[in-house]
């Protein structure tokens, strides 16, 4: 049995409350079970010094966590000086999430940024960022479009991501706090709806596992996605 009674192939409860702040021009508070992130789109007029005059537009994402996110408080990184390589990676993996289904010719030269913030943590952060900035982007596009900035949101598909693992010799599905700090092997699996892969981060903590064992996370994510993809679409038709 796992520590919160679901099945092997459950994830927690869901959802994206859309429209959470006033001023970002996409904003969604997603909640995977007890894990909280705030995620915001911020359109640019113009996009990276290094793209201008490409007729292109870019997507990138910073990731951040409060310091009373988790059990204890943690320092702010902007009090360290400098982001940990932690964050770092995550910011960059929601990055690259987000551009694998946009049309960056879409939208003209132009930057989005996403900023996804950890109000409360309990596992999975990187992947309820991932798929709670879909929405934040898909929101701003769709503003873009009622303002006549674009004349279709570029967006190419669906991107949502969940974690998985292997907890007491078993594969699981979105693990919380208390099974990912114990997890034989831990996984991530960024997916689209098309049934594409854009990333795979998995790791071993302890043992080896098996290309069985492999296969039978990515069934589970696949099981995972599917269910997020059918919350993240109801909720942007609101």
């Amino acid at each position: 049995m796992r520590p919160s009674g679901r099945s092997q192939d459950a994830i927690r409860p869901v959802s994206f409350e859309t429209g959470f702040t006033k001023h970002a021009e996409g904003s969604v508070l997603a909640k995977f079970g007890d894990t909280h992130v705030l995620c915001t789109a911020s359109l640019e007029d113009r996009p990276p010094s290094w793209l201008r005059e490409n007729g292109r537009g870019w997507v990138t994402a910073e990731y951040g966590m409060l310091p009373r996110a988790t059990h204890r408080r943690t320092a702010r990184e902007a009090a360290k000086g400098k982001q940990s390589g932690r964050t770092q990676e995550i910011q960059r993996l929601i990055g690259r999430s987000l551009r694998a289904v946009t049309d960056l010719n879409g939208f003209g030269e132009r930057q989005i940024r996403l900023d996804c913030d950890v109000l409360q943590a309990d596992g999975g952060t990187r992947t309820a960022a991932i798929s709670g900035a879909y929405i934040a982007l898909h929101l701003c596009f769709q503003k873009m479009l009622e303002d006549n900035l674009i004349e279709a949101i570029p967006l190419n598909d669906q991107v949502a991501a969940v974690s998985c693992g292997i907890f007491e010799g078993a594969p699981v599905l979105d693990l919380d706090y208390a099974e990912d700090r114990a997890a034989e092997t831990d996984a991530n699996f960024v997916l689209t709806h098309k049934g594409g892969i854009v990333e795979i981060q998995a790791t071993a903590e302890q043992a080896p596992y098996s290309e069985e064992d492999f296969l039978r996370l990515l069934r589970l994510a696949k099981i995972g996605c599917d269910e997020i993809f059918k919350i993240q679409t109801k909720a942007l038709k609101g």
